[in-house]
């Protein structure tokens, strides 16, 4: 397959629509980043790579972050994970009240903000030094020791992150929040300031397509069960409440992330991700969303 040559096609008809969206500029930091900007980057479970563009320029991941902690927090915690968080699509925004009091504080999947924060919660609890380790943990399975945390988007993310500290209190008024607020949410902030780049984020995410074993060094992440899970969640719930639309029109698992990145799966295959900055209504990447339905169409590689 001549992945790079279907990369320039796709991306030339994509130029033909104009530029649609904008940055997440609720984020103070975001608001400075490049609109026009964009990579994607496939790697295979045999170790191949295929790149285009910006794939080498780092960003600010953001949502999917959410997918690393979910991950090692599953390891640990195992099937009691879901006494404190469900696995249903949400159905509302990523950072919704209404559906966390009605559900009495149990977000409703891991992948929304309030999922996500709970997952830092019971990290809290499982780690010694949870920023340390979530950082340690994403380094190895890249083989990438650079990666970080960018301070400033993270600062950026608590000066504004109203709406974040009102799920954790709805939350914490529940009983649903087990450690001191604060340090949770340095740790949410935190996370969602990683920066990486789409070579990197395809990297990190293909022993979700190499039924838990990282394949560069063998190492297990997660059973073969626990994999199969943690694909179905994404599948189900990696997009907000536009998970059946990118289902629907690009048929793999995945994760996308307000700084306009998107990562997705195909088990025993590749991981993709595609970086496209301006957002649609729904908080998704609205040239990688595009983008992802063109390459699983032309390479007739959806799951289904």
């Amino acid at each position: 397959m001549h992945y790079e040559t279907l990369f320039q096609e796709i991306h030339r008809e994509l130029q033909l629509i104009g530029e649609i969206g904008q940055v997440a500029d609720y984020i103070p930091e975001l608001a400075y980043v490049n609109p026009d900007q964009f990579g994607v980057h496939l790697t295979t479970v045999g170790g191949e790579e295929f790149a285009f563009g910006d794939a080498e320029k780092r960003f600010s991941i953001q949502s999917i972050a959410k997918v690393f902690t979910f991950v090692l927090a599953y390891s640990r915690v195992k099937s009691t994970i879901w006494e404190r968080t469900g696995l249903e699509p949400a159905g509302t925004p990523f950072n919704s009240l209404i559906q966390l009091e009605y559900d009495k504080g149990i977000p409703r999947n891991p992948l929304i903000n309030a999922g996500a924060i709970v997952i830092c919660d019971i990290l809290a609890s499982e780690l010694a030094s949870p920023k340390e380790n979530i950082l340690s943990f994403i380094r190895r399975i890249t083989g990438n020791q650079s990666i970080d945390y960018n301070s400033k988007v993270a600062l950026s993310e608590k000066k504004t992150g109203y709406r974040n500290y009102a799920l954790v209190n709805l939350m914490k008024s529940f009983g649903n929040i087990k450690n001191d607020i604060d340090k949770v949410m340095e740790i949410y902030f935190h996370i969602c300031s990683i920066e990486m780049s789409c070579k990197e984020l395809s990297q990190s995410f293909l022993f979700l397509a190499n039924n838990g074993i990282v394949p560069y060094s063998g190492e297990r992440i997660l059973s073969v069960s626990r994999t199969k899970r943690v694909n179905a969640l994404m599948q189900t719930c990696g997009f907000y409440d536009e998970a059946g639309e990118f289902t629907f029109k690009v048929g793999l698992p995945g994760k996308s992330g307000v700084g306009g990145g998107i990562v997705a799966v195909h088990p025993e295959k590749y991981a993709i991700a595609v970086w496209s900055p301006r957002l649609n209504k729904k908080g998704n990447s609205y040239k990688g969303m595009l983008f992802l339905e063109e390459f699983t169409t032309k390479t007739r590689s959806s799951i289904f």
